[in-house]
């Protein structure tokens, strides 16, 4: 069964003109990957629990803060590798320099039989939705139109 992970993308009106928040993957597999490496904060739902709950879960593991107020339902999307995602758009407002990722250990460098940290999250940014569609993993730039038809239909 593929795995399924659920996150939020949270976006704010920025003088009329929408943007949103996207995160960039800490360790080393990522250090070099810009445009094409960015993506909404998000995590595999455990067993038995509601994506609406993993999504809150995840944004405050990964950026360090709570996603507070209503999700707005965005859509599923199968990713390039075969991995589900369960999006929820929330409105808010965030200072990137406020973000305190969690952190994931591996085996680094390879084959060292060494450990070591990485924040699962090095960065985060605001994008307008032009721009974040550079920036966005191609597999979830669905999103970013989802997000802009809700956005045209309130």
């Amino acid at each position: 069964m593929p795995i399924t992970s659920a996150g939020i993308l949270l976006y704010r009106l920025h003088e009329g003109v929408a943007q949103v928040l996207l995160a960039h993957p800490g360790g080393p597999f990522w250090r070099r990957r810009d445009a094409g490496a960015w993506m909404l904060p998000k995590g595999e739902l455990a067993a038995g629990e509601e994506a609406e709950a993993c999504a809150r879960r995840e944004f405050e593991e990964e950026l360090g803060v709570p996603a507070v107020g209503a999700l707005v339902a965005l859509g599923r999307l199968r990713q390039r590798g075969g991995k589900w995602v369960e999006a929820f758009a929330l409105e808010g407002d965030l200072d990137p320099a406020t973000v305190r990722s969690n952190l994931f250990e591996i085996e680094w460098p390879p084959h060292s039989g060494q450990q070591a940290s990485f924040p699962e999250i090095d960065r985060v940014a605001w994008f307008t939705l032009a721009q974040a569609r550079q920036q966005i993993l191609p597999s979830q730039a669905p999103l970013l139109d989802w997000l802009d038809a809700m956005l045209a239909g309130a």
